[in-house]
């Protein structure tokens, strides 16, 4: 049983986030990430070094989207060029992105793939009673359809064009509970990053779950401080199954 010092939680909700939760969108990042690189960026750059500076957003262009201060693809044809000119490529003006998303995107939403282990999770969860839902940071119908994409069947309830802003806001995982039918402190959020899933949920009275997946932290999260999160109850778990026991218990 894996609850890591903390006592098992029976929940009547699970609210959930999806990349990098049920869908491994770093790993469709790197396949988008490769085929921009291999057109655009010299021959010897670094893939790896590509792919985080992309998921670390280091000038905070897509935290200013999660924040309602930008659209979607403003953020992007930003966060191209800067990639661009880390890297030593040429920059990405209005006029340059459409082709250079319509090669990023298109094999982004080509390499979309669900985790293993998260249609099992999720049966587990319905058998077991537990209402389901999403809560994402990207917009509800850009969800739905990396949902259909990969055959998971789940209602997004709130992305970040519901409310007009996303995590870490607490009112985003409130209005998840509300619309899911669960009281706060009855509802788990399960996702992968430590700040703005798990303890974001924790502080807004949900039971957060952090998804620590092997490998899959993102650069600027490294430093989060897992024996705290345990401390204060924040579950934290390898992989989806190692969750059920604080979720259903013996269900």
């Amino acid at each position: 049983m894996t609850t890591f010092g903390v006592p098992p939680r029976r929940v009547d909700g699970v609210l959930l986030d999806i990349d990098d939760t049920l869908v491994d969108t770093r790993g469709a990042f790197a396949a988008a990430l490769r085929a921009v690189a291999e057109a655009h960026l010299p021959e010897d750059v670094d893939h790896g070094a590509v792919l985080d500076h992309w998921r670390s957003d280091p000038a905070g262009h897509y935290r200013r989207y999660t924040r309602g201060e930008t659209d979607h693809r403003t953020q992007r044809r930003l966060r191209a060029d800067l990639l661009h000119r880390t890297f030593g490529g040429a920059p990405v003006g209005e006029e340059a992105f459409d082709a250079w998303d319509e090669l990023f995107w298109g094999t982004f939403e080509r390499s979309w793939r669900a985790f293993d282990d998260a249609a099992g999770f999720l049966d587990r969860l319905r058998a077991a009673g537990v209402d389901l839902g999403v809560v994402t940071n990207a917009g509800v119908a850009l969800q739905e359809q990396k949902l259909a994409a990969v055959g998971l069947d789940l209602p997004i309830l709130v992305g970040v064009d519901t409310l007009g802003y996303g995590k870490p806001h607490p009112d985003v995982f409130v209005e998840g509970a509300r619309r899911l039918g669960t009281l706060p402190g009855r509802t788990a959020y399960v996702g992968d990053e430590p700040r703005v899933d798990a303890t974001a949920a924790h502080e807004a009275g949900l039971l957060g779950v952090w998804l620590d997946r092997p490998g899959a932290r993102r650069a600027d999260e490294h430093d989060a401080d897992v024996a705290a999160m345990r401390a204060r109850g924040i579950v934290v778990v390898p992989g989806l199954a190692a969750a059920l026991p604080d979720l259903v218990g013996d269900a």
